[in-house]
């Protein structure tokens, strides 16, 4: 069993949301424990969806009552299997399997779920009392954006829905967003999302390395690294913080040592500016630009981007490989994302 941080918490609803099986009783009587544990979670910026075999518009409206629907993103209520549910809520999240949990009152379910997905962690209802104490629910650090995390995903919803009604062009699109990307030095304020940043993303994440609070602060303190941190914000909100890049700088080369984008905005094309608008300063320093790369099952996507952005293979050390951009060209940054650049970046 994989030990990755849970990012979402799946729950059923008859029997351990509440009390009793909603289409014989709608009398069902909430369970205060599942309440203050689902809002306890809410706290820490894990997410919460819902898998429930029963009617949608009667259970969204018993929810409702209850006043907890708002708290649940991508709720699957119908009468598929849960480990259909399951794999669907993933992939609209866009998160790895492994960081979700689910939670069900019925043995059969929960080993449904398992089979389908062993890297789900499946939890007895009847063990909701102790979700907040397993390791895997209590995230190091709740900084501002985890604690606003839900709020932000259900804006994404929000912009999900718009997109698939636009009729243009994805660049026509995301011009629409109005999209102002945010590059500054990192500060001491930001050292505990960066950290959150290096334990949640995997996708979009040039070589896996955690680090820990007391690297950031060594490494934003050296002389000898540069650390950048990328805020993005749009006409419907922010996103928080979505991005960080750790260069080491020599005299006549810059190594990309860490570079990373949240899963969030894969879709909006930013991965790409960060990583140009640092070629670009490279180039314009006549200094040599390499990038740090560790292949993993889930971080495919950030090495066809390098490739796709005019990196070529220079070598490989303890599994580590060396990629080097081609500098005899200057990267554009596309019209649709305003830059907002500190001096200095």
């Amino acid at each position: 069993m994989s030990e990755q941080k849970i990012k979402c918490v799946i729950w059923d609803l008859d029997n351990t949301i509440w009390d009793g099986i909603l289409i014989e009783d709608k009398d069902v009587k909430l369970k205060q424990e599942a309440v203050e544990t689902i809002k306890e979670l809410d706290k820490r910026g894990i997410l919460q969806s819902i898998s429930s075999k029963n009617n949608f518009d009667d259970a969204k409206a018993k929810l409702e009552e209850f006043g907890i629907w708002e708290i649940f993103i991508y709720p699957k209520i119908n009468w598929n299997s849960k480990s259909e549910a399951v794999g669907e809520i993933a992939k609209n999240i866009n998160i790895g399997i492994d960081t979700l949990a689910f939670v069900d009152d019925q043995p059969f379910e929960r080993e449904e779920v398992a089979f389908g997905h062993p890297e789900v962690l499946c939890i007895d209802s009847a063990d909701i009392s102790k979700i907040t104490e397993m390791e895997r629910m209590v995230p190091t650090f709740i900084t501002s954006d985890s604690a606003n995390r839900r709020n932000m995903y259900q804006t994404d919803i929000v912009r999900n829905e718009v997109e698939q009604e636009f009729t243009g062009t994805k660049e026509e699109f995301l011009k629409t967003l109005d999209m102002k990307l945010a590059l500054r030095h990192a500060q001491v304020s930001d050292i505990q999302r960066m950290e959150e940043l290096t334990v949640r993303t995997h996708q979009l994440n040039s070589t896996g390395y955690i680090y820990s609070y007391d690297d950031l602060t060594r490494l934003m303190e050296s002389d000898e690294y540069e650390l950048i941190v990328a805020g993005l914000d749009d006409k419907y909100g922010t996103y928080g913080m979505i991005g960080m890049a750790l260069i080491k700088k020599e005299e006549k080369k810059w190594e990309l040592e860490l570079l990373l984008m949240s899963c969030r905005v894969v879709s909006k094309g930013v991965g790409n500016i960060f990583m140009n608008h640092i070629i670009n300063t490279a180039r314009e320093k006549g200094v040599r630009f390499t990038a740090k790369f560790v292949p993993s099952d889930r971080n495919r996507v950030m090495y066809i981007t390098y490739k796709f952005n005019g990196f070529s293979e220079a070598g490989e050390k303890d599994g580590v490989t060396i990629l080097e951009a081609d500098l005899s060209y200057e990267r554009k940054i596309p019209g649709y994302v305003t830059l907002d650049l500190e001096k200095g970046v």
